[in-house]
């Protein structure tokens, strides 16, 4: 069996699957809460589905977590560090391999049998966006452009053919990109992200040997966090810089 953990955005997801095919799976609106709410669903998915994290503790026979699959970004900076850092210590602590997949990877997959070129599309804030650009070619599943950010007025011009664009974006967005591209876009209606396409793009990395470790896996940010400097306190000394002292 394999867990996978998505808490990238404010709606998180878990499922369990058994060589990519999902046997059970949960979403839940996490906001900004996924510190505090991951571990409790995390467990009650397990208990719901009779898993163990260990094997065979509760009963001879048991099915066991075999793997750790994890959406590591972009997304929220304290989503993914809750999400990842999670399955770096499960795949760790279990001594189990460790698959992180991207989530902008995860967003496009769905849509991997019409064929098309997909690009998906977060809003990453500042009037910037984060996008990839995905397609099946010849049976194989393929990144044609890694993630980056850029912005719709320069992401537009790249795109050469009818193109189906998905993902978390604002309206204002959405509408961005139809002018711009007209009938080239193909605009899908946002989805909740599953953790059951991670289960499955994971599992056909866990085929290939083609693994993470938890000791080197970090989060996609593709941007540092916006962190405010905090003022320096002013501690006066009896007669030193207090001008009253003076």
């Amino acid at each position: 069996m394999e867990l996978a953990i998505d808490t990238a955005t404010e709606i998180a997801s878990i499922a369990l699957s058994s060589a990519g095919k999902v046997e059970a799976e949960m979403s839940w609106p996490a906001g900004q809460n996924h510190t505090v709410e991951l571990i409790p669903n995390l467990l009650h998915l397990l208990r719901q589905a009779k898993i163990e994290l260990q094997g065979e503790i509760g009963g001879v026979g048991r099915a066991k977590i075999e793997a750790i699959i994890v959406a590591k970004g972009p997304g929220s900076f304290n989503g993914l560090r809750v999400g990842v850092g999670t399955a770096k210590g499960l795949a760790f602590a279990l001594d189990i391999p460790l698959v992180g997949i991207g989530t902008l990877e995860a967003e496009a997959f769905p849509y991997a049998e019409t064929g098309l070129p997909i690009c998906p599309v977060q809003d990453a804030g500042r009037g910037e966006i984060a996008t990839a650009l995905y397609q099946l070619q010849n049976g194989e599943w393929q990144r044609l452009v890694a993630e980056h950010i850029t912005t719709v007025e320069q992401l537009c011009p790249e795109i050469a053919s009818r193109t189906i664009f998905c993902g978390r974006f604002s309206p204002h967005i959405a509408q961005q990109i139809a002018e711009r591209l007209g009938e080239q876009a193909v605009i899908l209606p946002g989805t909740l992200r599953r953790a059951g396409f991670l289960a499955e793009l994971g599992w056909k990395r866990l085929e290939r040997g083609d693994l993470d470790h938890p000791a080197t896996l970090q989060p996609l940010y593709l941007r540092r966090p916006a962190i405010t400097t905090p003022r320096k306190e002013k501690r006066w000394r009896l007669g030193e810089g207090n001008p009253s002292c003076r």
